[in-house]
């Protein structure tokens, strides 16, 4: 086999005579890039993409066979490369001596300022999931978002534990984008006070759930006499 029979194949595979599979995850990052740039001015939608399609001379062809999920698909892709780059950043800070809250507050502040001069973007994002068609994916990559918080600060945990911390921190992060995303204090100065905040109440609240617990092993059983054997 030749080399131009090489990347006949591989084009093949793709669907497009002008794309290798090699080639497409470089394609993609280019597409998206672009994305990032015209979706503050034309919005999260399909001006953006041709916008970026046209920068980038792709043909609306490759640029389907790049993203053949569309806006959703670019909108996962961009989530998960922000993700990436999260973890990435968060793996050479050496976490160890910090405590659980802290570690948290990290994470999302570093999701957060990596993003911050593509915030108008993530402002047309937001407003793209926002729409009642897109409720289901807005869901799956908050949930994949902060998973990947959990995971990039040593969570290892696989009981009910996984869900409950998950579920507490996409609350806690999804009120934080909202408030990142309107924020015009120096250093995004009123995002982090109230992330601090919020915080501190699901700390406080877990708190008194831990010490209720506590009480409630300390009280006496009042059924236990009758899971106690009967004599005969």
């Amino acid at each position: 086999m030749t080399a131009t029979d090489g990347m006949t194949d591989a084009a093949t595979e793709t669907g497009d005579p002008q794309i290798g599979v090699a080639e497409l995850p470089g394609l993609r990052q280019r597409l998206l890039d672009g994305v990032l740039r015209h979706a503050p001015f034309d919005g999260w939608n399909a001006r953006a993409l041709a916008a970026a399609a046209r920068d980038e001379g792709i043909t609306r062809e490759m640029t389907a066979v790049a993203f053949p999920g569309g806006l959703a698909e670019v909108a996962e892709a961009v989530n998960t490369r922000a993700d990436q780059r999260m973890a990435e950043a968060l793996a050479v800070m050496g976490l160890g001596t910090l405590k659980i809250r802290d570690r948290i507050i990290l994470a999302i502040r570093t999701r957060l300022d990596q993003a911050a001069g593509e915030r108008e973007a993530y402002r047309a994002l937001a407003s793209f999931l926002a729409m009642p068609t897109q409720a289901a994916l807005a869901a799956r990559l908050t949930w994949r978002t902060v998973d990947a918080m959990w995971r990039a600060i040593g969570d290892e945990s696989t009981d009910f534990a996984y869900y409950t911390k998950r579920a507490t921190l996409a609350a806690v992060y999804g009120a934080t984008v909202l408030v990142w995303l309107q924020d015009s204090s120096e250093g995004f100065a009123e995002t982090y006070a109230f992330l601090d905040r919020r915080i501190a109440d699901v700390m406080r609240i877990e708190g008194v759930k831990a010490r209720f617990r506590q009480a409630r092993r300390r009280q006496p059983d009042p059924f236990a006499i009758f899971r106690r054997p009967t004599s005969r």
